[in-house]
């Protein structure tokens, strides 16, 4: 397949007591551009219940594990709700299907169920990653940090670099470590790098983290000025694309 279009929704961070109401948003103006693939890049969950960082803080208070499970499906209920409905119309309708296709790459706060369960044994059988029920939301699941290649785009939560595996923090360096077009999450705000292959065709790095409209208290009153959207990437061929930026602030104009 060339000459399609892949809808990227960053980081989600889906907790209780957050504005969530972009969701819904979103679902509608993935219905009217209807892309041919949606991947969302992980992190779609906040689990801050499991944060190792927070553990004795004043924030920390009130956290549960099952409260942080149904912020992720409210959430997931909001982004595919008007989705499934255009679904449905168009079965009704007798018109052209759409079907696209869903992949969800985990990222470190999903992950945090499964260092949750490495750090207590006890916890195996009672939790799971599963709880979240991406794969019966309709999304293809792939696990933290692999990577998925898409029309000759790889995607990842993050990509990595050395023995010790840290994470590449840079879209440049996304092209000159991997060699192909990259689109990660992870890391608030945007980056874009271009390059070229030796056939001349363009390679793109994009990192975008952030996906949601409340701040977070780590980042401080300048961390949390940053890009706030989701991306879509039109005619993608061969790792080649045309990235589109669709920040939240548009989409709360156009749909309120």
């Amino acid at each position: 397949m060339s000459n399609f279009k892949i809808a990227m929704i960053p980081d989600v961070q889906a907790k209780s007591n957050v504005d969530l109401s972009h969701l819904p948003r979103i679902g509608k103006y993935l219905v009217k551009k209807k892309p041919d693939v949606i991947v969302q890049i992980g992190d779609f969950a906040d689990m801050e219940s499991l944060s190792s960082y927070d553990v004795g803080k004043r924030q920390f208070e009130g956290r549960t594990y099952k409260k942080d499970i149904r912020a992720a499906h409210k959430a997931m209920r909001m982004l595919m709700h008007p989705i499934r409905m255009e679904q449905e119309r168009l079965i009704r309708n007798k018109e052209k299907r759409w079907n696209p296709r869903f992949v969800l790459t985990l990222g470190n706060h999903e992950n945090r169920i499964n260092r949750a369960i490495d750090y207590d044994r006890k916890l195996e059988d009672l939790i799971s990653v599963d709880d979240l029920h991406y794969k019966q939301f309709g999304w293809e699941v792939y696990d933290y940090l692999e990577v998925v290649v898409i029309g000759g785009i790889a995607f990842s939560h993050f990509f990595v670099s050395g023995i010790m595996g840290r994470p590449i923090t840079t879209a440049n360096a996304l092209l000159t470590k991997k060699h192909m077009s990259c689109v990660a999450g992870h890391q608030q705000g945007r980056q874009i790098a271009y390059a070229h292959r030796a056939d001349g065709r363009e390679m793109t790095g994009l990192i975008a983290g952030s996906c949601y409209l409340h701040d977070e208290e780590y980042l401080g009153v300048q961390g949390n000025q940053h890009f706030r959207g989701f991306y879509m990437l039109h005619e993608v061929t061969d790792g080649s694309f045309d990235e589109m930026a669709v920040s939240l602030n548009y989409l709360e104009r156009r749909f309120g």
